[in-house]
């Protein structure tokens, strides 16, 4: 994983394959495919497995971490500020701060 938590090697797939230390490396400074091993007699995943794998949670972290969706939430004010927002300004006021960030991070 990359300081941000986003996963970035194959190494970060493989542990979601099975639990406990089922795999290692014949060269722990050259983490790559052709140097994976099993320790624990299960099948090896293929490269295409670890590949998609390693894209699928990516494309997960990316949808969680880098939509609108997320831009939003990090920019909406808490929900203590919305109420309090409310109470001085109206719906309408809050409308207007919730729709300023809607429009900066839009759909698409």
């Amino acid at each position: 994983m990359d300081i941000n938590g986003k996963t970035n090697h194959i190494e970060d797939y493989l542990i979601t394959v099975r639990t406990g230390q089922w795999f290692g490396w014949t060269d722990s400074k050259n983490k790559i495919y052709a140097n994976l091993i099993v320790h624990d007699g299960g099948a090896k995943p293929t490269e295409a497995d670890c590949t998609n794998g390693l894209k699928a949670l990516q494309d997960a972290w990316d949808l969680e971490n880098d939509s609108y969706k997320s831009k939003r939430r990090a920019e909406y004010p808490s929900v203590a500020d919305q109420l309090d927002d409310i109470y001085h300004n109206g719906i309408d006021g809050w409308k207007t701060t919730i729709k300023a960030v809607k429009d900066k991070h839009s759909k698409g």
